[in-house]
């Protein structure tokens, strides 16, 4: 299947500008740690047993050698234009730049959630860098905040909380991660859970300054499921607006029917267009990591064979077969493990370590 990487990159860049306030000059500010971050889920979530296992270098003092530093970086106008950012790193005498790698949380949770994932990377020489995506963390003023976003976009059809208004920040988060002195632009890694694989995946698409990427739990075929019959674990994930549109649809319950236009209103072309078998192959040949569980309801790996196959054929035509791999972990559903942390931490080294 051949691809138009730069026409299909163009229409989805114009496809987020259509939707944004207006533009404004790059603006960075600095923040303050968040010492009660919001989690739009009960019960709260305390520790993470799973991102804890990332690898770490041994350090008796890392505490006093760890540097964070907290920002707002302003990538559009309006209150959702302003993203907060959270940056972890070794103190360093000398000037070395440094491999950065960008990590994206999961749905209802914030930047605060993914610290132990920062630390272990910034102990092991990198800048870890994560964000609050729309509507969560920093950007919520209540329990529900991501979920209203979800309900107006479908009703109003001028914003896309889902997935591509992130991506539109992750853009913009390039911008800055570039022009750091510290950071070595050739080597920007992302990575996510979830929503954040999501985020991962499509960032990577239209923006090629992210060189090493690796979803977790992320990645699936958005038309494949509809016609599979396999869409529900993924709207069970953010069932109100669903809900919403059928009831405005006249339905008394979801069906596909809703499942296509809530997609087709709220993330134009996710299902079509900008679906995996289109734009996950234009990641290639930068090296993708894909990990997913063999019996994820929201991610069926069923549906990712033509975008594999297509990835695997764009290595190889680019005469590095490797820089592509696939898991799916036997017996798993839609949850990260310690051995996709590990995994995903292995690719990295292999990847972005000079």
């Amino acid at each position: 299947m051949a691809i138009d990487v730069h026409n299909l990159r163009s229409q989805f860049l114009h496809l987020l500008r259509t939707r944004r306030t207006p533009q404004v000059p790059l603006c960075v500010i600095p923040g303050k740690p968040v010492n009660d971050p919001l989690y739009q889920e009960f019960p709260k979530p305390i520790f993470s047993e799973v991102m804890a296992s990332c690898p770490k270098e041994d350090i008796p003092n890392m505490k006093e050698l760890l540097q964070e530093q907290n920002f707002y970086l302003t990538t559009e106008e309006g209150e959702q234009g302003r993203l907060p950012f959270l940056v972890l790193s070794m103190k360093e005498t000398n000037k070395k730049k440094r491999p950065a790698i960008v990590f994206l949380h999961s749905t209802n949770k914030c930047k605060e959630w993914l610290r132990p994932l920062l630390q272990a990377y910034a102990s092991r020489g990198y800048i870890a860098v994560a964000i609050d995506s729309r509507y969560h963390g920093e950007r919520a003023t209540n329990m529900t905040t991501y979920r209203d976003a979800l309900i107006s976009s479908w009703k109003k059809g001028d914003t896309m909380p889902f997935i591509y208004d992130t991506v539109w920040d992750l853009i913009k988060l390039a911008d800055y991660l570039t022009e750091r002195e510290d950071i070595d632009s050739s080597r920007i890694g992302i990575t996510g859970e979830s929503l954040g694989g999501m985020h991962a995946w499509f960032a990577a698409f239209a923006d090629t300054r992210y060189s090493v990427v690796v979803p977790i739990i992320g990645v699936q075929g958005f038309r494949w499921a509809i016609e599979h019959d396999r869409w529900q674990g993924r709207v069970d994930s953010i069932k109100d607006v669903f809900e919403e549109a059928g009831s405005d649809l006249g339905k008394n319950e979801i069906d596909k029917e809703v499942v296509e236009k809530v997609w087709d209103r709220i993330a134009p072309g996710l299902a079509s267009q900008f679906d995996s078998p289109y734009t996950v192959p234009v990641i290639a040949p930068r090296p993708l990591l894909i990990l997913n569980g063999e019996e994820d309801p929201r991610c069926p790996i069923a549906g990712l064979v033509i975008p594999m196959s297509s990835v695997r054929k764009a290595c190889a035509d680019a005469d590095c077969p490797l820089n592509f791999k696939v898991i799916a972990q036997a017996g798993i559903g839609h949850q990260m493990t310690p051995l996709m942390v590990n995994e995903a931490s292995n690719w990295f080294d292999r990847f972005l370590k000079v």
